[in-house]
Protein backbone atom coordinates (compact mmCIF):
# COMPACT_ATOMS: atom_id res chain seq x y z
CA UNK A 1 0.00 0.00 0.00
CA UNK A 2 2.82 2.19 0.91
CA UNK A 3 5.44 1.95 -2.06
CA UNK A 4 2.29 2.18 -4.57
CA UNK A 5 0.77 5.15 -2.70
CA UNK A 6 4.59 6.76 -3.18
CA UNK A 7 4.81 5.42 -6.91
CA UNK A 8 1.83 7.65 -7.49
CA UNK A 9 2.57 11.06 -6.14
CA UNK A 10 6.43 10.52 -6.97
CA UNK A 11 6.11 14.25 -8.36
CA UNK A 12 5.23 15.13 -4.77
CA UNK A 13 7.88 13.10 -2.85
CA UNK A 14 10.55 14.06 -5.62
CA UNK A 15 9.46 17.96 -5.10
CA UNK A 16 9.83 17.48 -1.48
CA UNK A 17 13.19 15.84 -1.84
CA UNK A 18 14.33 18.13 -4.15
CA UNK A 19 14.21 20.87 -1.83
CA UNK A 20 15.96 19.21 0.79
CA UNK A 21 18.41 18.40 -1.31
CA UNK A 22 19.57 22.23 -1.77
CA UNK A 23 18.66 22.80 1.79
CA UNK A 24 21.72 20.19 2.49
CA UNK A 25 23.95 21.88 -0.31
CA UNK A 26 23.52 25.12 1.60
CA UNK A 27 24.14 23.61 5.09
CA UNK A 28 27.24 22.55 4.46
CA UNK A 29 28.18 25.43 2.84
CA UNK A 30 27.50 27.44 5.50
CA UNK A 31 30.70 25.73 7.71
CA UNK A 32 33.05 26.30 4.80
CA UNK A 33 31.92 29.86 4.49
CA UNK A 34 32.47 30.65 8.08
CA UNK A 35 35.75 28.94 8.40
CA UNK A 36 37.32 31.53 5.17
CA UNK A 37 36.02 34.39 6.77
CA UNK A 38 37.61 33.21 10.30
CA UNK A 39 40.90 32.80 8.41
CA UNK A 40 40.32 35.73 6.38
CA UNK A 41 40.11 37.65 9.53
CA UNK A 42 43.02 36.28 11.10
CA UNK A 43 45.16 37.17 8.38
CA UNK A 44 43.69 40.68 8.25
CA UNK A 45 42.31 40.49 4.83
CA UNK A 46 38.64 41.17 5.84
CA UNK A 47 38.01 44.43 7.37
CA UNK A 48 35.18 46.85 7.54
CA UNK A 49 32.95 47.25 4.35
CA UNK A 50 34.58 43.85 3.17
CA UNK A 51 32.79 42.05 5.30
CA UNK A 52 29.04 43.16 3.97
CA UNK A 53 29.30 40.55 1.05
CA UNK A 54 30.43 37.30 2.74
CA UNK A 55 28.14 37.70 5.96
CA UNK A 56 25.22 38.72 3.54
CA UNK A 57 25.61 35.41 1.45
CA UNK A 58 25.53 33.42 5.05
CA UNK A 59 21.74 35.52 5.81
CA UNK A 60 20.71 35.19 2.36
CA UNK A 61 21.32 31.12 2.58
CA UNK A 62 19.70 30.97 6.02
CA UNK A 63 16.56 32.88 4.23
CA UNK A 64 16.63 30.20 2.14
CA UNK A 65 16.71 27.44 4.01
CA UNK A 66 13.65 28.61 5.80
CA UNK A 67 11.67 28.82 2.79
CA UNK A 68 12.86 25.75 1.24
CA UNK A 69 12.15 24.16 4.46
CA UNK A 70 8.64 25.31 4.67
CA UNK A 71 8.32 24.47 1.15
CA UNK A 72 8.95 20.97 1.74
CA UNK A 73 6.62 20.47 4.36
CA UNK A 74 3.74 22.04 2.95
CA UNK A 75 4.45 19.33 -0.55
CA UNK A 76 5.27 16.43 1.45
CA UNK A 77 2.43 16.65 4.58
CA UNK A 78 -0.53 17.79 2.06
CA UNK A 79 0.63 14.28 0.09
CA UNK A 80 0.66 12.32 3.17
CA UNK A 81 -2.62 13.75 4.30
CA UNK A 82 -4.09 12.07 0.80
CA UNK A 83 -2.54 8.96 2.36
CA UNK A 84 -4.44 8.71 5.47
CA UNK A 85 -7.99 10.05 3.81
CA UNK A 86 -7.63 7.12 1.06
CA UNK A 87 -6.51 4.48 4.11
CA UNK A 88 -10.09 6.06 6.16
CA UNK A 89 -12.01 5.42 2.87
CA UNK A 90 -10.40 2.21 2.28
CA UNK A 91 -10.98 0.76 5.80
CA UNK A 92 -14.80 2.31 5.94
CA UNK A 93 -15.41 0.60 2.87
CA UNK A 94 -14.00 -3.12 3.62
CA UNK A 95 -16.34 -2.54 7.00
CA UNK A 96 -19.22 -1.77 5.08
CA UNK A 97 -18.92 -4.65 2.89
CA UNK A 98 -18.67 -7.13 6.01
CA UNK A 99 -21.37 -9.25 7.51
CA UNK A 100 -22.72 -9.43 10.57
CA UNK A 101 -20.00 -12.22 11.68
CA UNK A 102 -17.51 -9.90 11.38
CA UNK A 103 -18.28 -7.85 13.65
CA UNK A 104 -19.07 -10.58 16.24
CA UNK A 105 -15.68 -10.87 16.23
CA UNK A 106 -14.49 -7.53 16.75
CA UNK A 107 -14.84 -4.63 18.83
CA UNK A 108 -15.99 -1.31 17.85
CA UNK A 109 -13.90 0.43 20.26
CA UNK A 110 -10.44 -1.23 18.33
CA UNK A 111 -12.16 -0.34 15.12
CA UNK A 112 -12.61 3.13 15.86
CA UNK A 113 -9.30 3.35 17.16
CA UNK A 114 -8.11 2.10 13.72
CA UNK A 115 -9.62 4.60 11.83
CA UNK A 116 -8.24 7.47 14.12
CA UNK A 117 -5.10 6.86 15.76
CA UNK A 118 -3.47 4.10 13.72
CA UNK A 119 -4.22 5.69 10.87
CA UNK A 120 -2.76 8.76 11.83
CA UNK A 121 0.34 7.25 13.30
CA UNK A 122 0.71 5.40 9.33
CA UNK A 123 0.36 8.72 8.36
CA UNK A 124 3.32 10.62 9.61
CA UNK A 125 5.17 7.41 9.31
CA UNK A 126 4.73 8.13 5.01
CA UNK A 127 5.22 11.73 5.06
CA UNK A 128 7.47 12.57 8.03
CA UNK A 129 9.68 9.96 8.25
CA UNK A 130 10.45 9.14 4.95
CA UNK A 131 11.29 12.28 4.07
CA UNK A 132 13.35 13.03 7.34
CA UNK A 133 15.17 10.27 6.86
CA UNK A 134 15.69 11.41 3.15
CA UNK A 135 17.10 14.63 4.77
CA UNK A 136 18.92 13.44 7.67
CA UNK A 137 21.20 10.61 5.80
CA UNK A 138 21.62 13.23 2.73
CA UNK A 139 22.85 15.94 5.48
CA UNK A 140 24.99 13.04 7.02
CA UNK A 141 26.66 11.93 4.24
CA UNK A 142 27.65 15.46 3.04
CA UNK A 143 28.91 16.93 6.13
CA UNK A 144 30.92 13.54 6.76
CA UNK A 145 32.60 14.15 3.31
CA UNK A 146 33.32 17.49 3.86
CA UNK A 147 34.74 16.77 7.50
CA UNK A 148 36.73 13.89 6.01
CA UNK A 149 37.75 15.05 2.49
CA UNK A 150 38.07 19.19 2.61
CA UNK A 151 39.34 19.32 6.41
CA UNK A 152 41.21 16.83 7.39
CA UNK A 153 40.35 12.67 7.22
CA UNK A 154 42.47 12.03 10.40
CA UNK A 155 39.92 14.59 12.10
CA UNK A 156 37.48 13.24 10.87
CA UNK A 157 37.90 9.65 11.69
CA UNK A 158 38.83 10.50 15.13
CA UNK A 159 35.18 12.59 15.86
CA UNK A 160 33.41 9.54 14.46
CA UNK A 161 34.77 6.88 17.34
CA UNK A 162 31.73 7.32 18.98
CA UNK A 163 29.11 6.88 16.50
CA UNK A 164 29.59 3.07 16.48
CA UNK A 165 27.88 2.74 20.35
CA UNK A 166 24.71 4.95 19.19
CA UNK A 167 24.36 2.87 16.60
CA UNK A 168 24.08 -0.03 19.09
CA UNK A 169 21.90 1.61 21.38
CA UNK A 170 19.28 2.85 18.88
CA UNK A 171 18.83 -0.93 18.17
CA UNK A 172 18.22 -1.69 21.60
CA UNK A 173 15.85 1.58 22.13
CA UNK A 174 14.15 0.42 18.55
CA UNK A 175 13.62 -2.79 19.43
CA UNK A 176 11.88 -2.03 23.26
CA UNK A 177 9.97 1.58 21.10
CA UNK A 178 8.10 -0.97 18.97
CA UNK A 179 6.71 -3.38 21.79
CA UNK A 180 5.89 -0.45 23.73
CA UNK A 181 4.06 1.03 20.93
CA UNK A 182 2.07 -1.89 20.06
CA UNK A 183 1.20 -1.76 23.86
CA UNK A 184 -0.01 1.94 23.42
CA UNK A 185 -2.27 1.16 20.47
CA UNK A 186 -3.94 -2.06 22.52
CA UNK A 187 -4.65 -0.26 25.29
CA UNK A 188 -5.91 3.31 23.49
CA UNK A 189 -8.26 0.59 21.68
CA UNK A 190 -9.32 -0.84 25.34
CA UNK A 191 -9.72 2.65 26.22
CA UNK A 192 -12.09 3.55 23.08
CA UNK A 193 -14.42 0.46 23.70
CA UNK A 194 -15.50 1.42 27.14
CA UNK A 195 -16.06 4.65 26.10
CA UNK A 196 -18.13 3.66 23.17
CA UNK A 197 -19.79 0.67 25.39
CA UNK A 198 -20.42 3.30 28.53
CA UNK A 199 -22.46 6.14 26.23
CA UNK A 200 -24.24 3.85 24.34
CA UNK A 201 -25.54 2.01 27.33
CA UNK A 202 -25.31 5.59 29.70
CA UNK A 203 -29.14 5.14 30.47
CA UNK A 204 -28.64 1.28 31.41
CA UNK A 205 -25.54 2.26 33.91
CA UNK A 206 -28.07 4.46 35.49
CA UNK A 207 -31.08 2.59 35.63
CA UNK A 208 -28.47 0.15 37.75
CA UNK A 209 -26.89 2.40 39.53
CA UNK A 210 -23.64 1.31 38.10
CA UNK A 211 -22.06 4.88 37.67
CA UNK A 212 -19.36 4.25 39.75
CA UNK A 213 -18.29 1.29 39.04
CA UNK A 214 -18.65 2.64 34.87
CA UNK A 215 -16.36 5.74 36.24
CA UNK A 216 -13.84 3.58 38.02
CA UNK A 217 -13.51 1.31 35.19
CA UNK A 218 -12.78 4.11 32.81
CA UNK A 219 -10.24 5.65 35.25
CA UNK A 220 -8.22 2.58 35.52
CA UNK A 221 -8.17 2.08 31.35
CA UNK A 222 -7.33 5.89 31.40
CA UNK A 223 -4.44 5.06 33.49
CA UNK A 224 -3.82 2.20 32.16
CA UNK A 225 -3.10 3.92 28.33
CA UNK A 226 -1.51 6.76 29.87
CA UNK A 227 1.13 4.78 31.39
CA UNK A 228 1.52 2.59 28.24
CA UNK A 229 1.52 6.00 26.35
CA UNK A 230 4.25 7.06 28.89
CA UNK A 231 6.76 3.94 28.75
CA UNK A 232 6.31 4.36 24.53
CA UNK A 233 7.45 8.24 25.19
CA UNK A 234 9.97 7.26 27.86
CA UNK A 235 11.79 4.88 25.33
CA UNK A 236 11.37 7.49 22.23
CA UNK A 237 12.91 10.41 24.71
CA UNK A 238 16.13 7.72 24.78
CA UNK A 239 16.75 8.14 21.69
CA UNK A 240 17.89 12.06 22.51
CA UNK A 241 20.44 11.07 25.72
CA UNK A 242 22.34 8.65 22.96
CA UNK A 243 22.83 11.33 20.97
CA UNK A 244 23.85 14.08 23.22
CA UNK A 245 26.42 11.65 24.94
CA UNK A 246 27.52 10.50 21.52
CA UNK A 247 28.06 14.13 20.42
CA UNK A 248 29.86 15.04 23.75
CA UNK A 249 32.59 12.80 23.08
CA UNK A 250 33.34 13.42 19.33
CA UNK A 251 33.62 17.66 20.35
CA UNK A 252 35.90 16.08 22.88
CA UNK A 253 37.85 14.48 20.45
CA UNK A 254 37.05 16.68 17.79
CA UNK A 255 39.01 19.80 20.13
CA UNK A 256 41.47 17.17 21.70
CA UNK A 257 42.90 16.02 18.09
CA UNK A 258 41.93 19.39 16.30
CA UNK A 259 44.45 21.65 18.85
CA UNK A 260 47.35 18.91 18.41
CA UNK A 261 46.56 19.59 14.56
CA UNK A 262 46.24 23.38 15.07
CA UNK A 263 49.49 23.38 16.66
CA UNK A 264 51.44 21.69 14.79
CA UNK A 265 50.21 23.52 11.44
CA UNK A 266 48.87 20.95 9.66
CA UNK A 267 45.19 22.97 9.98
CA UNK A 268 43.69 26.29 10.29
CA UNK A 269 42.46 27.95 12.71
CA UNK A 270 39.13 28.65 10.37
CA UNK A 271 39.49 24.86 9.38
CA UNK A 272 39.03 23.62 12.89
CA UNK A 273 35.85 26.12 13.40
CA UNK A 274 34.41 25.08 10.29
CA UNK A 275 35.43 21.58 11.74
CA UNK A 276 33.29 22.06 14.89
CA UNK A 277 30.42 23.86 12.91
CA UNK A 278 30.17 20.76 10.67
CA UNK A 279 30.02 18.42 13.57
CA UNK A 280 27.35 20.90 15.26
CA UNK A 281 25.32 19.73 11.96
CA UNK A 282 25.62 15.79 12.81
CA UNK A 283 22.83 16.80 15.68
CA UNK A 284 20.25 16.93 13.11
CA UNK A 285 20.95 14.02 10.89
CA UNK A 286 21.73 11.71 14.63
CA UNK A 287 18.13 13.56 16.08
CA UNK A 288 16.42 12.44 12.77
CA UNK A 289 17.72 9.26 13.11
CA UNK A 290 16.08 8.63 16.44
CA UNK A 291 13.02 10.19 15.11
CA UNK A 292 12.89 8.59 12.18
CA UNK A 293 13.45 4.97 13.93
CA UNK A 294 10.54 5.90 16.59
CA UNK A 295 8.25 6.91 13.65
CA UNK A 296 8.72 4.26 11.78
CA UNK A 297 8.40 1.58 14.64
CA UNK A 298 5.06 3.34 15.86
CA UNK A 299 4.25 3.09 11.95
CA UNK A 300 5.15 -0.46 11.58
CA UNK A 301 2.93 -1.02 14.90
CA UNK A 302 -0.17 0.53 13.46
CA UNK A 303 0.17 -0.80 10.18
CA UNK A 304 0.25 -4.27 12.02
CA UNK A 305 -3.01 -3.97 13.58
CA UNK A 306 -4.57 -2.31 10.51
CA UNK A 307 -3.20 -4.43 7.45
CA UNK A 308 -5.46 -7.50 8.69
CA UNK A 309 -8.92 -5.48 8.83
CA UNK A 310 -7.74 -4.25 5.42
CA UNK A 311 -7.14 -7.62 3.98
CA UNK A 312 -9.83 -9.38 5.96
CA UNK A 313 -11.56 -11.51 3.78
CA UNK A 314 -15.41 -10.89 3.12
CA UNK A 315 -17.49 -13.12 5.51
CA UNK A 316 -20.02 -12.28 2.24
CA UNK A 317 -18.93 -12.92 -1.33
CA UNK A 318 -20.14 -10.13 -3.51
CA UNK A 319 -19.64 -11.92 -7.24
CA UNK A 320 -22.82 -11.88 -8.02
CA UNK A 321 -23.55 -10.37 -11.70
CA UNK A 322 -27.30 -11.44 -12.69
CA UNK A 323 -29.76 -9.17 -13.43
CA UNK A 324 -33.47 -8.71 -11.34
CA UNK A 325 -36.48 -8.25 -12.93
CA UNK A 326 -38.97 -6.95 -12.10
CA UNK A 327 -41.83 -8.56 -10.12
CA UNK A 328 -39.88 -11.10 -8.97
CA UNK A 329 -41.45 -14.12 -6.74
CA UNK A 330 -39.80 -15.18 -3.51
CA UNK A 331 -39.13 -18.81 -2.99
CA UNK A 332 -37.43 -20.35 -0.13
CA UNK A 333 -36.55 -24.26 -0.85
CA UNK A 334 -35.36 -26.65 1.70
CA UNK A 335 -33.89 -23.76 3.88
CA UNK A 336 -31.35 -24.58 6.34
CA UNK A 337 -29.14 -22.84 8.82
CA UNK A 338 -27.43 -23.28 12.62
CA UNK A 339 -25.41 -20.73 14.41
CA UNK A 340 -21.42 -21.74 14.94
CA UNK A 341 -21.68 -23.91 18.26
CA UNK A 342 -25.59 -23.98 18.06
CA UNK A 343 -27.08 -27.49 18.89
CA UNK A 344 -29.92 -27.81 17.01
CA UNK A 345 -30.64 -25.90 13.68
CA UNK A 346 -32.47 -22.25 13.85
CA UNK A 347 -34.35 -22.71 10.38
CA UNK A 348 -34.42 -26.72 9.14
CA UNK A 349 -36.47 -27.62 5.36
CA UNK A 350 -38.14 -24.43 5.72
CA UNK A 351 -40.44 -23.82 2.46
CA UNK A 352 -42.06 -20.63 1.17
CA UNK A 353 -43.10 -18.90 -1.55
CA UNK A 354 -44.14 -15.13 -1.75
CA UNK A 355 -45.38 -13.60 -5.45
CA UNK A 356 -45.61 -9.89 -6.18
CA UNK A 357 -48.31 -7.94 -4.29
CA UNK A 358 -48.64 -10.33 -2.13
CA UNK A 359 -48.38 -10.58 2.08
CA UNK A 360 -46.77 -12.99 3.74
CA UNK A 361 -46.99 -13.19 7.72
CA UNK A 362 -44.78 -15.29 9.96
CA UNK A 363 -45.07 -15.62 13.66
CA UNK A 364 -43.78 -18.28 16.55
CA UNK A 365 -42.61 -18.22 20.07
CA UNK A 366 -39.16 -16.82 20.61
CA UNK A 367 -36.43 -18.19 19.06
CA UNK A 368 -38.56 -19.94 16.55
CA UNK A 369 -36.45 -18.80 13.78
CA UNK A 370 -38.61 -15.87 12.38
CA UNK A 371 -35.62 -13.40 12.63
CA UNK A 372 -33.03 -15.78 11.34
CA UNK A 373 -35.03 -16.58 8.22
CA UNK A 374 -34.91 -12.32 7.65
CA UNK A 375 -31.17 -12.43 7.82
CA UNK A 376 -30.75 -15.18 5.50
CA UNK A 377 -33.17 -13.04 2.36
CA UNK A 378 -30.75 -10.27 3.34
CA UNK A 379 -27.58 -12.43 2.95
CA UNK A 380 -26.38 -11.48 6.23
CA UNK A 381 -25.52 -14.84 6.75
CA UNK A 382 -25.53 -17.93 4.37
CA UNK A 383 -28.08 -21.30 4.43
CA UNK A 384 -26.20 -24.35 5.34
CA UNK A 385 -28.57 -25.84 3.00
CA UNK A 386 -31.54 -25.35 0.33
CA UNK A 387 -31.69 -22.29 -0.86
CA UNK A 388 -33.27 -18.82 -1.41
CA UNK A 389 -34.57 -17.27 -5.10
CA UNK A 390 -35.41 -14.43 -6.70
CA UNK A 391 -37.31 -14.10 -9.89
CA UNK A 392 -35.70 -18.16 -10.04
CA UNK A 393 -32.13 -16.47 -9.42
CA UNK A 394 -30.40 -17.80 -6.18
CA UNK A 395 -29.89 -14.96 -4.06
CA UNK A 396 -25.64 -15.33 -4.27
CA UNK A 397 -25.48 -14.70 -7.67
CA UNK A 398 -27.14 -11.16 -7.26
CA UNK A 399 -25.10 -8.50 -6.55
CA UNK A 400 -25.29 -7.47 -2.91
CA UNK A 401 -26.71 -3.92 -4.12
CA UNK A 402 -29.18 -4.97 -6.25
CA UNK A 403 -30.69 -7.54 -3.78
CA UNK A 404 -30.73 -4.67 -1.32
CA UNK A 405 -32.25 -2.37 -3.22
CA UNK A 406 -34.82 -4.66 -3.53
CA UNK A 407 -35.90 -5.51 -0.22
CA UNK A 408 -36.87 -2.39 2.51
CA UNK A 409 -36.16 -3.38 6.41
CA UNK A 410 -37.42 -2.21 8.95
CA UNK A 411 -35.94 -4.18 12.26
CA UNK A 412 -37.76 -4.65 15.93
CA UNK A 413 -35.30 -1.74 16.81
CA UNK A 414 -34.48 0.69 14.16
CA UNK A 415 -31.55 2.68 13.61
CA UNK A 416 -32.00 6.54 13.00
CA UNK A 417 -29.38 8.99 12.94
CA UNK A 418 -28.33 12.02 14.26
CA UNK A 419 -30.21 13.81 11.76
CA UNK A 420 -33.52 15.88 11.22
CA UNK A 421 -36.69 13.60 11.31
CA UNK A 422 -37.44 14.56 7.82
CA UNK A 423 -33.43 13.40 6.88
CA UNK A 424 -34.30 10.30 8.32
CA UNK A 425 -37.14 8.99 6.45
CA UNK A 426 -35.65 10.39 3.43
CA UNK A 427 -32.60 8.35 3.99
CA UNK A 428 -33.52 5.88 1.11
CA UNK A 429 -34.63 9.22 -1.57
CA UNK A 430 -32.44 11.83 -0.92
CA UNK A 431 -34.10 13.62 -3.15
CA UNK A 432 -37.48 12.88 -1.75
CA UNK A 433 -39.82 16.34 -1.82
CA UNK A 434 -41.58 17.53 1.76
CA UNK A 435 -44.79 16.64 0.22
CA UNK A 436 -43.50 12.76 -0.21
CA UNK A 437 -41.64 12.47 3.15
CA UNK A 438 -45.17 14.00 4.73
CA UNK A 439 -46.65 11.37 2.69
CA UNK A 440 -44.66 8.47 4.32
CA UNK A 441 -44.90 9.38 7.65
CA UNK A 442 -48.77 9.58 7.39
CA UNK A 443 -48.88 6.12 6.06
CA UNK A 444 -46.63 5.17 8.91
CA UNK A 445 -48.92 7.22 11.29
CA UNK A 446 -46.29 9.20 12.78
CA UNK A 447 -47.33 12.70 11.12
CA UNK A 448 -49.46 13.91 13.92
CA UNK A 449 -46.59 12.89 16.47
CA UNK A 450 -43.83 14.92 14.06
CA UNK A 451 -45.95 17.58 13.93
CA UNK A 452 -46.09 18.19 17.76
CA UNK A 453 -42.31 18.15 17.89
CA UNK A 454 -40.51 21.41 18.41
CA UNK A 455 -39.79 22.29 15.14
CA UNK A 456 -41.61 19.45 12.84
CA UNK A 457 -39.79 17.57 10.24
CA UNK A 458 -36.96 19.43 10.95
CA UNK A 459 -36.36 18.50 14.54
CA UNK A 460 -32.91 16.68 15.52
CA UNK A 461 -33.73 13.31 16.81
CA UNK A 462 -30.09 12.90 19.01
CA UNK A 463 -27.89 9.78 18.66
CA UNK A 464 -29.76 6.48 17.50
CA UNK A 465 -33.28 8.70 17.70
CA UNK A 466 -32.69 9.08 21.79
CA UNK A 467 -35.46 11.84 21.74
CA UNK A 468 -37.92 10.02 20.12
CA UNK A 469 -40.16 6.91 21.59
CA UNK A 470 -39.73 3.39 20.70
CA UNK A 471 -42.84 3.63 19.08
CA UNK A 472 -41.60 6.89 17.27
CA UNK A 473 -38.75 5.68 16.17
CA UNK A 474 -40.59 2.32 14.85
CA UNK A 475 -42.68 4.59 13.06
CA UNK A 476 -40.38 7.12 11.75
CA UNK A 477 -38.41 3.45 10.71
CA UNK A 478 -41.60 2.31 8.61
CA UNK A 479 -41.62 5.67 6.76
CA UNK A 480 -38.26 5.75 5.33
CA UNK A 481 -39.34 2.10 4.57
CA UNK A 482 -42.06 3.12 2.44
CA UNK A 483 -40.41 6.30 1.00
CA UNK A 484 -37.84 3.90 -0.83
CA UNK A 485 -38.59 2.52 -4.29
CA UNK A 486 -38.21 -1.33 -2.84
CA UNK A 487 -40.29 -4.05 -4.34
CA UNK A 488 -40.39 -6.57 -1.34
CA UNK A 489 -41.30 -4.75 2.53
CA UNK A 490 -39.98 -6.73 5.47
CA UNK A 491 -41.27 -5.65 8.56
CA UNK A 492 -39.38 -7.84 11.13
CA UNK A 493 -41.48 -7.10 14.33
CA UNK A 494 -41.87 -3.99 13.66
CA UNK A 495 -45.16 -2.87 15.39
CA UNK A 496 -44.36 -4.58 18.58
CA UNK A 497 -43.59 -0.68 20.44
CA UNK A 498 -46.82 0.75 18.85
CA UNK A 499 -50.11 0.19 20.69
CA UNK A 500 -53.28 -1.56 18.93
CA UNK A 501 -54.83 1.11 17.46
CA UNK A 502 -51.53 2.39 15.96
CA UNK A 503 -51.04 -1.07 14.34
CA UNK A 504 -54.71 -0.97 12.90
CA UNK A 505 -54.05 2.46 11.50
CA UNK A 506 -50.48 1.04 9.99
CA UNK A 507 -51.90 -1.87 8.42
CA UNK A 508 -54.75 -0.33 6.86
CA UNK A 509 -52.79 2.09 5.09
CA UNK A 510 -50.04 -0.40 3.94
CA UNK A 511 -53.68 -2.40 2.36
CA UNK A 512 -53.87 1.22 0.52
CA UNK A 513 -50.57 1.17 -0.55
CA UNK A 514 -50.27 -2.43 -1.71
CA UNK A 515 -53.35 -1.58 -3.77
CA UNK A 516 -52.22 1.18 -5.25
CA UNK A 517 -48.88 -0.66 -5.94
CA UNK A 518 -49.75 -3.88 -7.12
CA UNK A 519 -46.11 -5.18 -7.54
CA UNK A 520 -44.86 -4.28 -4.01
CA UNK A 521 -44.96 -7.55 -1.69
CA UNK A 522 -44.60 -7.52 2.21
CA UNK A 523 -43.38 -10.04 5.06
CA UNK A 524 -44.95 -8.80 8.39
CA UNK A 525 -42.95 -10.90 11.43
CA UNK A 526 -45.08 -10.31 14.64
CA UNK A 527 -46.03 -11.89 18.01
CA UNK A 528 -48.92 -10.05 17.93
CA UNK A 529 -51.25 -12.37 15.67
CA UNK A 530 -53.64 -9.20 14.45
CA UNK A 531 -50.53 -7.80 12.57
CA UNK A 532 -50.59 -10.87 10.00
CA UNK A 533 -54.72 -11.67 10.39
CA UNK A 534 -54.88 -10.03 6.90
CA UNK A 535 -52.38 -11.41 4.89
CA UNK A 536 -52.37 -13.92 2.34
CA UNK A 537 -50.40 -16.72 3.77
CA UNK A 538 -49.45 -17.14 7.29
CA UNK A 539 -46.50 -19.55 8.29
CA UNK A 540 -46.07 -20.58 12.07
CA UNK A 541 -42.68 -21.67 12.84
CA UNK A 542 -41.61 -23.26 15.98
CA UNK A 543 -37.85 -24.21 17.12
CA UNK A 544 -36.78 -24.08 13.15
CA UNK A 545 -40.05 -25.65 11.54
CA UNK A 546 -42.83 -24.69 9.85
CA UNK A 547 -45.65 -26.25 12.00
CA UNK A 548 -48.61 -24.74 10.49
CA UNK A 549 -49.30 -22.78 6.98
CA UNK A 550 -52.50 -21.19 5.77
CA UNK A 551 -54.42 -18.04 6.21
CA UNK A 552 -55.91 -16.91 9.54
CA UNK A 553 -59.16 -18.36 8.98
CA UNK A 554 -57.60 -21.78 7.94
CA UNK A 555 -55.47 -21.37 11.08
CA UNK A 556 -58.13 -20.80 13.11
CA UNK A 557 -59.69 -23.75 12.31
CA UNK A 558 -57.00 -25.97 12.86
CA UNK A 559 -56.91 -25.12 16.35
CA UNK A 560 -53.08 -25.88 16.23
CA UNK A 561 -50.77 -23.26 18.48
CA UNK A 562 -51.80 -20.23 16.25
CA UNK A 563 -55.37 -20.65 16.76
CA UNK A 564 -54.42 -20.91 21.07
CA UNK A 565 -52.25 -18.22 20.88
CA UNK A 566 -54.60 -15.92 19.15
CA UNK A 567 -57.81 -16.43 22.00
CA UNK A 568 -54.67 -16.12 24.46
CA UNK A 569 -54.00 -12.61 22.88
CA UNK A 570 -57.78 -11.58 22.53
CA UNK A 571 -58.63 -12.48 26.16
CA UNK A 572 -55.24 -10.47 27.18
CA UNK A 573 -56.85 -6.94 24.92
CA UNK A 574 -60.16 -7.38 26.37
CA UNK A 575 -59.00 -7.18 29.98
CA UNK A 576 -56.95 -4.54 28.74
CA UNK A 577 -59.85 -2.98 27.43
CA UNK A 578 -61.38 -3.00 30.88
Amino acid sequence: MLATFVREHWRAYASAAAMLSCIAAMTVWIPRQVGHVVDALVAGKLQGPALIEPLSLLVLAGLAIYLLRVGWRLTLFKAAYRLGARLRTRLFARLALQGPAYFQQQRTGDLMALATNDIDTVEMAAGEAMLAGFDGTQTLLLVLAMMTLSIDWRLGLAALLPFPLMGLAFWWISKHLHEAAQDSLTRFGDLNQQVQESLAGVRTLRALGLVDRSRQRFGALADSAAEAAFRSQRWEAAYEPAVGMTLAAAYAIALAVGGWLVAQREITIGQLTAFTMYLGQLIWPMFAAGWVLSLLERGRAAWARLAPVLDAPLTLADAGRAALPPGATLTAEGLSFRFPGAKRPALEAVDLTLAPGRTLGIVGATGAGKSTLVRLLLRQAEPDAGRLLLADVPLPDLPLATLRAHIAWVPQEPFLFSASVADNIALARPGATPADIEAAARLAAVHDDIARLPQGYATEVGERGVTLSGGQRQRVAIARALLSDAALLVLDDALSAVDTGTETAILDHLRELRAARPDRSVIVIAHRLSAVMDADEVIVLKQGHVIERGTHAQLLELGGWYAAQWRYQQIEASLEAE
